[in-house]
């Protein structure tokens, strides 16, 4: 919860030095999203190397569990492009872009931010990157504090789903609680894995 109030904060100081004019151009310089994009990964491949738990998730693995991760990579892309009628003006791709992070803000808004700014330009790449943030801040408190209606409603597959990539992390430990099925444990991590490594792919995909 303080790293989404404190994401939240800095998006709005930001909003408010941009509004005051002030000379911002260093951080348009173009290799930036390049670096920051480079920290991001490697922060990724940090995170899936160090669970200590690797191997044994591994040895957990059934070919069954790839289901629950692909049917929530298809109902959020589907529930997007729905969500897409409010943006009249945007194309299709950049709509299913916002929703392909997951969850996972930091990321996706980097890679849409540089991907789509090649294509499109800087401004319009910033305006995508921003809905995504935002969609995705909002996708994991969502999930932090749904867990137990989520839980009610659609069964104990149904927090991992909405978690996205946090099922792996963040909302492992709600999870878990609400459920009161520590069996999950695999299913919640490699669902999680499997949609961080779909995030650089799908993004890359819908920003051409």
């Amino acid at each position: 919860m303080k790293e989404n109030a404190l994401l939240l904060l800095s998006l709005l100081c930001g909003i408010g030095l941009g509004w005051t004019g002030l000379d911002m151009d260093w951080l348009s310089h173009p290799s930036l999203p390049t670096w920051l994009l480079s920290l991001l990964v490697l922060q990724v491949g940090i995170g899936i190397g160090s669970k200590g738990d690797l191997r044994l998730l591994f040895h957990s693995f059934r070919w069954q569990m790839l289901l629950l991760p692909f049917f929530t990579i298809i109902g959020t892309l589907l529930f997007t492009a729905l969500a897409g009628i409010l943006f009249h003006d945007w194309q299709m791709s950049d709509i299913l872009a916002t929703g392909s992070g997951f969850g996972y803000y930091s990321l996706s808004s980097v890679l849409i931010s540089k991907m789509k700014g090649a294509v499109a330009g800087q401004e319009t790449a910033t305006q995508i990157a921003a809905v995504a943030l935002i969609a995705n801040v909002v996708r994991e408190m969502v999930s932090l504090f749904g867990t137990s209606f989520f839980n009610g409603k659609g069964g104990r597959f149904a927090p991992i789903s909405v978690a996205g990539i946090n099922s792996m992390d963040v909302c492992l430990p709600i999870i878990l609680k609400v459920t009161g099925d520590k069996g999950l444990l695999p299913v919640a991590v490699i669902h999680g894995i499997i949609l961080e490594i779909s995030v650089p792919i799908l993004i890359s995909l819908f920003c051409v």
